[in-house]
């Protein structure tokens, strides 16, 4: 028998949050459409909790760094194929100026490449992101927090 102090709240939109952030890409897309499709607003607010590739940017530079530390350079290039200019700018700002040209060069010796093989590579730096967060060792900003500084 269970007692008060026992009981737990299931559901809500937290676990929903963390099942699609281990989801690979393309699961996390088709569950996000068809969320998109029956509620925009639940959809929205599950992608304002959710840390994506591109959300990088919002990383600081010293958790780029540690990041890229623990990310093999042929996954760094194949994640970077077809990303916004901005994330691209984030990560070579945050290498060595040889390791930039290092990895200019490997996106361009790359060539085309599957969506899938880009969306898997953004995966595995993802899952480095989110571990290094569950070890304390960066902050992830998402959508809707904001430090405030209390007076």
């Amino acid at each position: 028998m269970l007692q008060p102090d026992e009981l737990s709240t299931i559901g809500g939109l937290q676990p929903l949050v963390e099942i699609i952030n281990r989801a690979d890409r393309t699961t996390e897309r088709l569950i996000l459409e068809a969320l998109d499709a029956r509620s925009p607003e639940l959809a929205e607010e599950i992608r304002r909790r959710m840390f994506m590739f591109e959300d990088i940017v919002n990383l600081e530079d010293r958790a780029v760094q540690l990041v890229l530390r623990q990310v093999e350079p042929a996954d760094l290039a194949t994640a970077l194929k077809g990303v916004p200019e901005t994330v691209r700018d984030k990560i070579t700002k945050n290498l060595s100026e040889r390791g930039r040209e290092n990895l200019i060069e490997e996106i361009d010796l790359l060539g085309p490449v599957k969506v899938k093989m880009v969306e898997e590579a953004q995966a595995k730096i993802v899952s480095v992101i989110r571990s290094l967060e569950d070890s304390g060792q960066i902050e992830v900003q998402r959508g809707g927090e904001a430090d405030e500084l209390i007076a």
